[in-house]
């Protein structure tokens, strides 16, 4: 069993290091080309080698996977793809036996259209008790042939979809994802059920999709850009909701963390008070350029959102959702915007890898909790992936002109020699891999001590074992113009050259980690990040 840093046996949240597995491109337990949860923990061991406290999973529901699993069929069944329940429950016990938590994903705006829920409301028909637990209304326009309002899409595409009776259903993401009504009492008895049924089942936490969006206005008024309230985005009955959970959560000793974009620093901190969610996750960081002005103001404005509630700020630099950070750090333009991705966009690898070595070792001393997507810790880069095999629903809501999600979830590589990079069988996975994919497996880079995935475990062995890393105070300290540096507690200090020429390192005791070298002069790099023990 992995030993567990004391400072993490209360309140772990605040400073555990919690690593993101997408189910289907993790590891094939069964050799079907689709990662599952066999494949998760026959590789638990690689997770708490690793140095994870926590492990959060993507829906591993029964769905349909027209949106990865976020479009969920029943919340008490596992997906055939991925398992049983039983597996489930395996995998959650086989993971506490590793020091490993466990955090799954809840989707509470919406649930699949092959739900028996919004099975039962089509078949009802209008007027009906069904349809009330769901956004059903007439259309407009003389025969009813035009949505109910104007409302955008979180996709591409329309939100609303009519139904051979002539009534619209409303859904913000795609239409196999009807939108629940939160004011219908069903829904909100269905979900705390829910909550219940996986706490019990020994899982520490659940991560909340879509948090701000649960709640809209009756009346389903038009929207109208800068208008305050908005019908549909952080609405403040949402509060009321959360306030409930918390409740279930504190009698199981759970935690949540909530899926939260909003832009007003004081409508986000609301989500994390007291009698609420326990952290948000941030996505602030996710998005910035890697520009040493914006990167302060980012960290700063990140701490000062969490200071009125006291809450632990969480910090990522990629997601499933995301253009992979080696990717992304390497282009001109290094900053992520869904409004921007496109096909062709040229990159620098080496460049990029560079970087996001020194964001690793930046973001791990930063205060609060860190999370890791798989491969991050392997340097992975965005895949390209062909036309005929994009599966993902941006791409198509687009036009085409979107390269969709499907570049960052492509299976993971775990031995270099085997088929498909060792990945599960011989059956090609889900997703094609590309032809360079086994230089980065799992067993090529546990034999290269410079790797990126040595400087992971390096870097995670550290910050558990040194409690000055984690939730606490942090300090500025004086710097070069394109330097961040800044102290921790017990002396530790981080220092990271922006710069594209090397800067003198400030007075130490010792080096504890460099993402990369240091000159022949012992100065630091541009685009490296060192700890030290000042």
């Amino acid at each position: 069993m992995a030993a567990v840093h004391p400072s993490r046996t209360h309140e772990w949240w605040r400073d555990a290091v919690i690593y993101q597995v997408y189910p289907r491109s993790f590891a094939d337990g069964d050799g079907d080309g689709t990662g599952d949860l066999a494949g998760v923990r026959a590789n638990l061991p690689y997770l708490a080698q690793l140095g994870v406290d926590a492990v959060w999973f993507t829906p591993w529901y029964s769905s349909p996977l027209v949106d990865g699993g976020y479009d969920v069929a029943d919340y008490r069944t596992i997906d055939p793809a991925f398992g049983t329940l039983d597996d489930a429950e395996k995998l959650i016990s086989e993971a506490a036996e590793h020091g490993i938590k466990v955090i799954v994903d809840i989707v509470p705006n919406h649930v699949s259209d092959q739900h028996a829920w919004f099975q039962a409301a089509l078949a009802a028909g209008p007027g009906s008790p069904e349809r009330k637990r769901f956004h059903f209304r007439p259309g407009r326009g003389e025969n009813g042939e035009l949505p109910p309002n104007n409302w955008p899409s979180q996709f591409a595409g329309d939100t609303w979809t009519r139904v051979p009776d002539g009534e619209w259903y409303l859904h913000l993401f795609t239409p196999e994802q009807p939108d629940l009504n939160w004011n219908h009492p069903d829904v909100r008895r269905e979900h705390e059920d829910v909550l219940r049924f996986w706490f019990e089942r020994g899982v520490a936490g659940v991560r909340i999709d879509s948090a701000a969006l649960l709640t809209k206005h009756p009346d389903l008024p038009d929207f109208t850009e800068g208008v305050d309230p908005h019908p549909y985005l952080d609405l403040d009955e949402i509060h009321d909701i959360y306030r409930s959970w918390r409740a279930i959560a504190d009698e199981y000793g759970g935690i949540f963390v909530g899926e939260v974009w909003l832009p007003d620093p004081e409508r986000f901190a609301r989500y994390l008070r007291p009698d609420e969610l326990h952290t948000a996750f941030n996505f602030n960081l996710l998005a910035c350029p890697w520009d040493p002005e914006r990167l302060r103001r980012t960290i700063d404005d990140t701490l000062a959102e969490h200071a009125p509630v006291r809450a632990p700020a969480t910090w990522v630099l990629c997601n499933h959702d995301v253009t992979r950070t080696v990717t992304r750090y390497g282009r001109e333009d290094t900053a992520f915007d869904f409004d921007t991705k496109a096909f062709g966009t040229p990159t620098d690898l080496e460049l990029g890898t560079r970087r996001a070595r020194a964001a690793a070792l930046l973001t791990l001393a930063l205060p609060g909790s860190v999370y890791l997507y798989q491969g991050e810790e392997l340097g992975l880069p965005e895949a390209d992936i062909p036309l005929d095999r994009i599966q993902d629903p941006m791409h198509f809501r687009s036009g085409g002109t979107d390269p969709g999600r499907d570049g960052c979830r492509v299976p993971l590589p775990w031995t270099a020699g085997e088929p498909h990079s060792g990945f599960g069988g011989a059956t090609e996975p889900w997703l094609p891999q590309p032809a360079y994919w086994p230089r980065y497996a799992v067993d090529r880079q546990l034999e290269d001590p410079d790797s990126m995935l040595s400087l992971y475990r390096t870097a995670l062995e550290l910050r558990r074992g040194t409690p000055g890393f984690g939730d606490g105070p942090m300090t500025w300290l004086p710097s070069d113009n394109g330097v961040l540096a800044f102290a921790r507690t017990d002396g530790l200090v981080c220092v990271v050259n922006l710069r594209d020429h090397p800067v003198e390192l400030p007075r130490h005791t010792e080096l504890l980690l460099a993402s990369a070298q240091l000159d022949e002069d012992g100065r630091l790099p541009g685009d490296t990040a060192v700890w030290l023990r000042g």
